[in-house]
């Protein structure tokens, strides 16, 4: 089952999202929690890298497909759940490790909301 992915567009939807829950780690911080009006059937992700800490675009981009791809592997092997609406802000120490690293330390992660 492939499973829709769509971006948190609403910028309440990010305001309400940071007065949520939190989980962080030396990658990411991951703010979770429900959001009014969602589709459970569609998960809600976003991903953020701050402009003032990688300054170079590419850079950003590629961080970005970097989480793109942990969280599509998430889908489909850990039982996420869906009625959440999430956030990710990523950290600098992503560009200097290996996704295979990253990615574990996420799935463990995610395996804690419920």
């Amino acid at each position: 089952m492939k499973s829709k992915i769509v971006a948190l567009s609403k910028n309440e939807d990010f305001k309400n999202l940071l007065k949520k829950k939190k989980i962080s780690n030396k990658y990411i911080t991951l703010f979770f929690g429900p959001i009014k009006d969602k589709d459970s059937k569609k998960l809600n992700i976003s991903f953020v890298t701050k402009k003032k800490l990688i300054r170079s675009a590419v850079k950003r981009n590629k961080i970005k497909r970097r989480l793109r791809n942990i969280i599509n592997e998430a889908v489909k092997k850990i039982a996420i759940n869906f009625n959440y609406s999430y956030l990710v802000i990523a950290k600098i120490t992503m560009l200097n490790n290996e996704y295979t690293v990253i990615k574990d330390t996420l799935f463990q992660d995610i395996k804690k909301i419920k």
